[in-house]
């Protein structure tokens, strides 16, 4: 079944900076903006890019993101000539091995992508949220006849030291590349989207694999070889939202874009919707003492107090006198009457006793003990008890660092 273009994406981080959030799940399958999951973006934007055939690498803790893709149907990836694969690690006849590397994770499934014979293959990361046409990326790529295209976009000269960091000449190829520079020459910043063709691609990951002193990673090993080798090496430009949401306070952020329009993040844009798969829950209800200002509620959430300025997931109760602000709340979480909650995520199935305290605004504490605070999912905070500012509690309620 010859396709002339496939995706793969990499879903099997441990998502470590995300903490206790991913202490049961895969980065990918965390919930995001209430009603989706971040898998939903790349997924969403494949099939709107025409991409009818995804596989999907996984391998810390499959079991959630697995059930959560099924079939693909939802992002009507469900097809019989293509449709979405879950490509977890395997025992071959030589023994198997876990992914040690985004490089070798591409190279232990070359099988599946040679079932396709794809003149392209497009690599994606499943930690991003954004809304983007793979289709132009393509385009682009054919036409500067590359072997390799990657998204970049410029990014603030104070954090180019965190990304893989490109120079090109006047005709956007790429001429330079340094992953994550201490000293950076360019603010263009791999977005960690490529497109490659797949010829070029297979010959340069079995040479990588045969590299006893590779690390076998795109970024570190793959791409400056091919640059190395004097391969035709494409930018692509994007200049729309994006976020890599790796860490707690960037997936806070993006949380509270989606409540901005300004912020260019727009999920209420059918022309390039993101598909999520449904909750089935009954719809909200806010009594009659409710308040709800600037924040997203979803189907299942019981709402009788104050909520602003927060992003609350399907089930979600928050009792009469109790307070939310800027605080993400996965589903099942229940803040009971008379609690508040400030500058929080709370993992899912949560619960906040009557009259307890999570988190607080800044200013109110000293700077330097301020920050988010996270509660893991399943934890329980006793009636009247407080979690100051800064804090992350562990499903037990034990205090957890977050060095």
């Amino acid at each position: 079944m010859k396709k002339e273009c496939i995706a793969m994406l990499l879903a099997g981080g441990q998502g470590s900076r995300l903490y206790v959030l991913t202490g049961e799940m895969a980065k990918p399958a965390v919930p995001f903006g209430g009603k989706y999951r971040i898998i939903d973006f790349p997924l969403s934007n494949c099939t709107n890019s025409g991409i009818d055939t995804v596989g999907v690498l996984t391998q810390y803790r499959p079991l959630e993101l697995n059930s959560y893709i099924g079939s693909g149907q939802p992002w009507d990836l469900d097809g019989s000539t293509g449709g979405v694969h879950i490509l977890p690690p395997y025992q071959g006849s030589k023994g198997g091995t876990w992914y040690k590397g985004t490089a070798n994770a591409i190279y232990q499934n070359i099988g599946f992508i040679d079932l396709y014979d794809p003149e392209y293959v497009v690599i994606l990361s499943g930690d991003h949220i954004y809304k983007m046409d793979y289709s132009k990326m393509v385009a682009r790529h054919k036409a500067a006849n590359a072997a390799c295209t990657i998204s970049v976009m410029e990014v603030p000269w104070s954090e180019a030291s965190r990304f893989g960091i490109m120079a090109v000449d006047g005709d956007d190829m790429i001429t330079e590349f340094a992953e994550k520079p201490k000293e950076a020459k360019s603010n263009l910043a791999s977005m960690g989207i490529y497109v490659f063709s797949w010829k070029a691609l297979r010959k340069y990951l079995t040479e990588d694999e045969a590299d006893p002193n590779s690390e076998n990673d795109f970024g570190k090993n793959v791409i400056p070889a091919m640059l190395n080798n004097g391969e035709r090496m494409a930018a692509y430009r994007f200049d729309g939202y994006w976020k890599d949401v790796g860490t707690l306070e960037s997936l806070w952020d993006a949380n509270m874009d989606m409540l901005s329009p300004e912020s260019g993040l727009d999920l209420l844009d059918e022309s390039w919707a993101i598909y999520a798969r449904t909750v089935s829950a009954p719809p909200a209800f806010l009594g009659a003492g409710s308040k709800v200002t600037h924040s997203a509620v979803n189907r299942g959430d019981v709402i009788e107090g104050l909520v602003e300025n927060s992003v609350l997931g399907p089930n979600v109760t928050v009792g009469k006198g109790a307070k939310v602000s800027y605080s993400v709340l996965l589903p099942g979480v229940k803040v009971e009457e008379g609690a508040t909650v400030e500058y929080a995520i709370l993992g899912e199935n949560c619960r906040i006793g009557a009259e307890g305290r999570v988190g607080a605004a800044p200013g109110t504490v000293d700077p330097d003990a301020w920050g988010l605070t996270v509660l893991a999912p399943e934890c329980q905070v006793a009636g009247g008890q407080t979690v100051r500012p800064g804090i992350m509690l562990d499903r037990s309620g034990k205090e957890v660092s977050k060095k």
